[in-house]
């Protein structure tokens, strides 16, 4: 498809169809494909449309690491506004969107980390996700953790999500299925939220 044969879409629109190009871009040969070049031509625009939407290649693996996380964040939030306000409800909500996010995206999420490894950008990005995390897991668990000083919430909170990083990387290497990875994760957030403080 010659640039010229693409219809005009509006920015916002634009701005999505090429994300979602860059995602198929490393889903089928990896990180080290994706480049503006290159998604420029599989999307069937001209350079300078992909450069006006991204500048660099690491604004554009930025932005779509920032889109998987925001779907995932989404994803949790409405998971989280139908779930019985009871502690294994909700972690097993937790749990379940967390590995549906992972099976969903594939291990293109871990790919895209890796590819900007030791970018201050990528780990100021990395920061600001993770401090969003933060702050939906310490929301929905407080009511089950009022005897837990806030600052033992959040480091279990913290702990919580490096637990959920590690279970998610067994489920997309087949060594636990979709049910086991949440029960487990499910299970985990419950104990760390109901042991008492040290």
């Amino acid at each position: 498809m010659s640039p010229a044969s693409v219809r005009k879409l509006p920015k916002p629109e634009r701005r999505e169809q090429l994300l979602d190009c860059a995602l198929a871009i490393v889903r089928e040969d990896g990180t080290e494909a994706l480049t503006l070049g290159r998604l420029a031509e599989r999307a069937g625009v001209s350079k300078p449309v992909a450069y006006d939407h991204f500048g660099t290649r690491e604004a554009l693996i930025i932005a779509l690491y920032r889109r998987i996380d925001d779907r995932q964040t989404d994803l949790l939030a409405e998971g989280l506004r139908h779930v019985e306000p009871r502690l294994e409800p909700v972690a097993s909500e937790i749990a379940r969107a967390y590995m549906d996010c992972a099976i969903s995206v594939g291990p293109e999420w871990h790919a895209l980390s890796a590819a900007l490894k030791g970018s201050e950008a990528m780990e100021a990005v990395q920061r600001e996700l993770i401090a969003r995390y933060l702050g939906f897991y310490q929301a929905a668990l407080a009511p089950f953790a009022r005897a837990l000083p806030p600052e033992e919430l959040e480091l279990r909170c913290i702990a919580i999500l490096g637990a959920a990083e590690a279970v998610s990387l067994e489920l997309l290497r087949a060594n636990a299925d979709r049910q086991r990875a949440v029960a487990t994760l499910a299970g985990l957030i419950v104990a760390a939220i109901r042991a008492p403080a040290s």
